[in-house]
């Protein structure tokens, strides 16, 4: 699906040099993927896949439209996503069904796509059993990263579904209304993946991918900014659920126009 955007440009030619982004690295063996398993595959029924992440044993940090069917833009029914925790080479490190999915209330599926939308991409999910594997922690969440910081993203995507793939660094090329334009390499499925700084060696959650877009022949990635979204994600879903218990687990950290601008949603 084609998005047409105001990004700023001119910010991104002429701001900072920033860092070499490194190449994206399946993660074929148990060895490769420790640490990692919290990120999983969200099958979406018969309409494909996303990625997602684990922010506390019951929640999925997701895109808001991973949650919607791509013909008619009626909400997919929660019962027919699953989570497979870890999904490497045909087998999960935990498989989960889902008891309820919240996208963001400001998030509107179809019409006219605008900068906006993109900023609240983001959707929880709420499984309906805790993931409790020793194996698969949760990513505890920071703030939004600064232009010219390096980020990584790990994600499933097209061509790459049954295996995740790493790439440990990649850049904020700008950042504007709740949205991070990234260096990072992603496709179709990568929508919800993580995209993530590394402090004292562990990783922590600051952006989940929305869409991917070319700017003049460059790719880029635009990704969800977290600190208001999730706050009015986590209202709804304890709305919806009436419990306060799976939303209290999530650990959040304290953290540091372009005319012909093409987006899809990947």
């Amino acid at each position: 699906m084609l998005l047409r955007l105001a990004l700023a440009l001119m910010c991104l030619i002429a701001g900072p040099a920033v860092a070499e982004t490194s190449p994206l690295v399946a993660l074929q063996t148990l060895d490769d993927s420790r640490g990692w398993q919290a990120v999983g595959k969200l099958v979406l029924g018969d309409q494909g896949f996303c990625t997602g992440v684990l922010v506390a044993p019951q929640l999925v940090l997701t895109a808001a439209h991973c949650l919607f069917d791509r013909e008619t833009g009626a909400r997919i029914d929660p019962t027919q996503i699953k989570f497979l925790a870890g999904w490497r080479n045909g087998r999960a490190e935990a498989y989960r069904g889902v008891h309820q999915a919240v996208a963001h209330p400001d998030y509107v599926y179809g019409g006219a796509d605008e900068l906006e939308r993109v900023a609240v991409d983001v959707a929880v999910i709420e499984l309906d059993q805790p993931v409790l594997s020793t194996s698969v922690k949760p990513l505890g969440i920071a703030s939004m990263p600064a232009k010219g910081d390096t980020v990584g993203v790990l994600s499933y995507a097209q061509g790459r579904a049954d295996t995740p793939s790493l790439q440990q660094a990649c850049n904020v090329m700008e950042r504007q209304a709740g949205v991070l334009v990234l260096s990072c390499d992603v496709d179709f499925g990568s929508s919800g993946a993580p995209v993530f700084v590394v402090r004292d060696g562990v990783p922590l959650v600051v952006s989940v991918i929305s869409a991917k877009a070319e700017v003049d022949g460059q790719q880029v990635a635009l990704g969800s900014a977290l600190e208001i979204p999730l706050v009015r994600l986590m209202a709804e879903l304890e709305a919806g659920s009436g419990r306060r218990a799976a939303a209290s687990n999530v650990r959040v950290l304290s953290g540091g126009n372009a005319a012909g601008a093409k987006f899809i949603k990947p």
